[in-house]
């Protein structure tokens, strides 16, 4: 998939994985609609890049097909990265009780459901694009997390959310194989984002200290580049890909 002059969606594009794959996007000749409920730090990223910011809860279906409009509007929609995601921390029992019914329904809602919202919504755009060269009509690219395969405690919520990104992976891509739609996940390890940013220094030191090599917090350069890399190579389908120097995450 060419990415010059075509348009991209970036659900949580405002900051953190989803703004770093947005530059990326953008310096490659893309016109790409950021897509976020964080209004303000979405439109100065936008008018940065000078490309369009929508606001959008990804639980909602009217926002992602506001998001979606809006994209079909600006030219050829190829793509979907969907970063938009959140990651609360409760013990499934603690000091105060059960864990909040509530937090574990928000998480599933955001980080699957809403994952699931969006693509289903651009996948359907994509469905009436001409396709390209290489048979394609369209790339998603969905962010899970190690956690889906090693959760840590406090996160049966969010291992489970990503879990189930991981799990709708590859029949999503054996569904949309015949209008030649792609759909892949990225599995981050431990990244510099403003969740790990929030952390006292000696945490994220310590953090980074246990990934084997590069002994270092991924960045959202880290993560475009394999945002670029898959959507460049139409051969990875259906594949979860872990992106974490090689961590393996302990129980805390």
């Amino acid at each position: 998939m060419e990415i010059r002059d075509k348009v991209f969606i970036v659900t949580g594009g405002a900051s953190g994985l989803g703004a770093g794959t947005a530059r990326m996007l953008v310096e490659q000749g893309a016109k790409v609609i950021i897509a976020d409920v964080q209004d303000e730090p979405g439109q100065q990223l936008a008018a940065e890049l000078k490309q369009q910011y929508v606001h959008c809860d990804v639980t909602r279906e009217e926002d992602a097909n506001t998001v979606v409009n809006a994209a079909t509007a600006a030219g050829k929609l190829v793509g979907l990265v969907n970063c938009a995601g959140i990651a609360p921390a409760s013990r499934t029992v603690s000091k105060t009780g059960a864990h909040p019914l509530d937090l574990f329904q928000k998480v599933i809602a955001v980080n699957l459901i809403g994952s699931f919202n969006m693509l289903r919504m651009a996948a359907t755009a994509m469905n009436n694009n001409e396709p390209e060269s290489t048979g394609e009509r369209g790339v998603i690219i969905n962010t899970a997390s190690v956690a889906a395969y090693e959760g840590q405690i406090g996160q049966a919520a969010y291992s489970a959310s990503k879990a189930g990104v991981v799990g709708m992976t590859l029949p999503v891509a054996r569904d949309l194989a015949r209008s030649g739609i792609r759909c892949n996940t990225i599995a981050p390890g431990i990244f510099g984002t403003p969740m790990i940013f929030g952390m006292p220094q000696e945490v994220q030191d310590s953090l980074a200290a246990n990934i084997p090599f590069p002994s270092r917090l991924g960045t959202p350069q880290d993560y475009a580049k394999l945002v670029y890399s898959i959507i460049t190579n139409e051969m990875i389908n259906g594949e979860t890909i872990r992106l974490d120097g090689a961590i393996r995450l302990t129980p805390k």
